[in-house]
């Protein structure tokens, strides 16, 4: 892996090899150009930083910790296995990171509105919270079925003063709660910023949400030096739009010897519209803003999807992802939701940590990973969410009795 890969991608346009760009109406140029232009200066401003860096720890809860699975490690047999637990910042994910830097960018710009798409939730509370916590108006588009299947994230978003609007076009999840983001967009460009969530979308926002989410990747290497004195042989995180992986991967995307693992959602199994898995079968691309791997028919429909997990639900991968798999440099596989409800079931047992839905797939991975790698082999699983929003629809599905 040249140095070339991780150190000047994405190009002035935004591209990744083939992939990224910013295939968007000539109305959105501007305020992509703006956005862009607005980001690469508080990048070289410490004042920024600063800023940025002060509400990370005191407001978010960072460093997050890296924590020695003991009795998973046990129980498989194999690697030993460390959680990096981003389920324990506020709001319960790692999208808060991006959420704050993205609105300290809207604050620079004079914006005064946020919306944001949600699939799981977990980054609509994010920008619900850094709106309330600054004073600005926020809306945020969720697909009516991720509604109904997130209910309790629905309800903190409006606790926190968001106003919800659940989509009710097409398969109602996190694709149409894009289209819609969209929209609005268009519509309110002058008062209005668009917290985008993940490492998707138009130029700039993949690199914007990269460099964010890359706080994770950056305490995980240096904490695995502390406790091991020597880096992982794998990383493993469940890849959406990727923002999670993405954030992990790229401090490590230069060290050969670490192997990185993306894991897709399986859904029911590799059938057409039965999974959320674009590197099964995906192909090349333009989606919502940028060119990628997606889920689509021979005449360029977007497939539906299936994942029971509300965030990992969405037929296109960031464009990074689809570099460094292009590039040979992750590993792309998938989980179908029967692994991630044994994933999280047994992470909840073994450990009392209840993952999200989302996470429980990179868990999964783990599970078939671990056992086949020797003992004295390290493994870090990016544990991106917490599954309090999951308890209700993973109860039902393990028929375990909910309390009256």
């Amino acid at each position: 892996m040249s140095s070339v890969l991780a150190e000047n991608l994405p190009d002035a346009t935004g591209h990744f090899g083939p992939f990224g760009g910013r295939y968007v109406p000539e109305t959105l140029m501007h305020p992509l150009q703006e956005l862009e232009a607005e980001y690469f200066r508080a990048q070289h401003d410490p004042e920024f930083q600063r800023e940025l860096s002060y509400y990370l720890t005191e407001f978010v809860g960072r460093p997050s910790p890296l924590y020695f699975a003991e009795r998973l490690t046990k129980e498989l047999g194999g690697a030993k296995i460390y959680l990096k637990r981003e389920d324990l910042n506020h709001t319960g994910a790692h999208k808060i990171n991006n959420a704050l830097g993205q609105i300290l960018l809207a604050k620079r710009m004079g914006k005064t509105r946020i919306i944001a798409e949600t699939g799981a939730g977990q980054h609509g509370v994010a920008s619900a919270t850094v709106a309330a916590m600054f004073g600005m108006k926020c809306v945020i588009y969720m697909g009516a079925v991720d509604c109904q299947r997130q209910e309790l994230n629905v309800y903190r978003m409006k606790m926190l003063g968001a106003e919800v609007v659940p989509v009710q076009a097409g398969q109602k999840t996190l694709k149409e709660a894009v289209n819609e983001a969209m929209r609005d967009w268009v519509t309110n460009l002058r008062n209005t910023h668009y917290i985008l969530g993940t490492a998707y979308g138009a130029h700039p926002y993949p690199v914007m949400v990269r460099n964010f989410q890359r706080i994770i990747g950056d305490e995980a290497r240096a904490q695995i030096l502390e406790k091991e004195k020597r880096l992982p042989d794998m990383l493993i995180a469940c890849v959406g739009g990727g923002s999670n992986a993405i954030g992990l991967f790229y401090p490590f995307l230069e060290d050969k010897s670490v192997k990185l693992v993306g894991v897709e959602a399986g859904g029911l199994g590799i059938k057409p519209e039965q999974h959320a898995a674009r590197f099964q079968g995906g192909s090349l691309g333009v989606l919502q803003g940028t060119r990628s791997y997606i889920l689509q028919d021979e005449f360029g429909q977007i497939q539906s999807t299936h994942s029971v997990s509300a965030g990992l639900d969405y037929a296109a991968v960031g464009p990074e992802h689809a570099w460094l798999r292009d590039a040979s440099r992750a590993e792309y596989t998938y989980a179908i939701d029967d692994q991630a409800l044994e994933a999280f079931m047994k992470l909840a047992r073994l450990e009392g940590i209840i993952p999200a839905l989302e996470s429980a797939h990179a868990v999964a991975e783990c599970m078939v990973r671990a056992p086949k790698m020797s003992k004295d082999a390290l493994i870090i699983v990016n544990l991106s969410g917490r599954g309090d929003k999951d308890v209700a629809q993973v109860a039902a599905k393990v028929k375990l009795e909910m309390p009256k």
